[in-house]
């Protein structure tokens, strides 16, 4: 019998200045979409190591991690499930590195910004602006919630 798996993902949001940090993603259809900097786990890898590895990975910023938002359960239109975890970060220096290659830009947006993006539909999917609110509205959960080794 096989057994089902869901993907573990992490994103983090990150605000400076009332703006917040974006990925601008070619993901192969007629317009980009817009993501916070998220991503898969990797193989023996922690939950905190790849939200950070994914934020320096995708934007060059590298954050430290201050808060849990939770873990979001999103089953795409194909039927593929992701269990997501959310974190909240704080941008600590731009490193200059080079971004992943879907990555089209980087871009520090507004709420009201990210808004326009979600009516016009160009948020990589329903988490983005979820994920957004949560952290606005202070859902936040200390760090030792996960325990990892």
């Amino acid at each position: 019998m096989t057994r089902w798996t869901p993907r573990v993902a992490v994103a983090t949001v990150v605000e400076r200045a009332g703006r917040y940090l974006m990925v601008e993603e070619d993901r192969g259809g007629p317009f980009t979409l817009f993501n916070q900097p998220a991503g898969h786990l990797e193989p023996d890898e922690t939950l905190l190591a790849a939200a950070e590895r994914e934020v320096r990975e995708e934007t060059a910023w590298r954050v430290g991690i201050t808060d849990y938002l939770g873990l979001y359960v999103y089953r795409t239109q194909e039927g593929v499930t992701f269990h997501s975890h959310g974190y909240v970060g704080m941008a600590l220096a731009h490193l200059g590195n080079e971004l992943d290659t879907d990555i089209h830009a980087v871009h520090w947006l507004t709420f009201d910004e990210i808004e326009d993006l979600d009516r016009a539909g160009r948020l990589r999917s329903p988490l983005v602006m979820r994920r957004l609110l949560d952290t606005r509205l202070g859902r936040v959960f200390p760090l030792e919630v996960i325990q990892e080794r």
